[in-house]
């Protein structure tokens, strides 16, 4: 009974955390959804497609149920699993991604929490795992990369939080008191020198 609850609640969560990172692309431009936002290039659609391919190994590769999705081998990751190309579109992307959620569920649906697993590109003696240990680490990748697609995405244009029936109107000069405040704290600790 345990093994369900657990499975149920890893299952829920992930689900969320799919929803939040897709949620942080509405309203964007397709330039904003696509623009490298950090220095090292991190973006909001690659992000999107990142979390699409690592589903597609973990759920499909790791439990011999490979994915329907064309992808190239995990040894000759480049990393264009982190960005959009030009001839990817926004709406292809996301179908990936939720295509690649059904094969997911459908392997986390068919298969018990102490399924046997097994991740090539996972040292010994951790290569050999099962599902409760892959959705727990599919799970961290997905609320990992929705929480830095929260930070990209307010850095965007002030918006916030897991689902749009919780945020709320964006206060312009309440959230400048705030870092303003949170700044002054700052500097009174450790002053800006000259």
């Amino acid at each position: 009974m345990i093994d369900e609850f657990a499975k149920d609640n890893l299952h829920g969560r992930l689900r969320r955390d799919r929803e939040a990172l897709l949620w942080k692309l509405d309203g964007l431009s397709d330039y904003d959804a696509r623009r490298p936002l950090t220095a090292t290039g991190t973006n909001l659609l690659g992000l999107v497609k990142h979390m699409a391919t690592v589903e597609a190994r973990y759920f499909g590769e790791v439990f011999d149920r490979p994915s329907p999705e064309p992808l190239p081998r995990w040894q000759d990751s480049d990393g264009s699993d982190l960005w959009a190309t030009e001839d990817e579109t926004r709406d292809q992307i996301i179908a990936f991604y939720r295509r690649t959620w059904e094969h997911s569920d459908a392997t986390i649906d068919e298969l018990p929490l102490d399924a046997p697993g097994h991740v090539p590109w996972w040292q010994e003696p951790y290569a050999d795992t099962n599902l409760f240990a892959v959705m727990v680490h599919v799970l961290g990748e997905s609320n990992r990369h929705a929480g830095h697609a929260d930070i990209l995405r307010e850095g965007l244009d002030g918006r916030t939080g897991m689902r749009p029936e919780h945020e709320g109107q964006i206060d312009e000069d309440a959230h400048a008191a705030y870092r303003a405040k949170i700044e002054q704290a700052a500097r009174s600790v450790a002053p800006i020198k000259a």
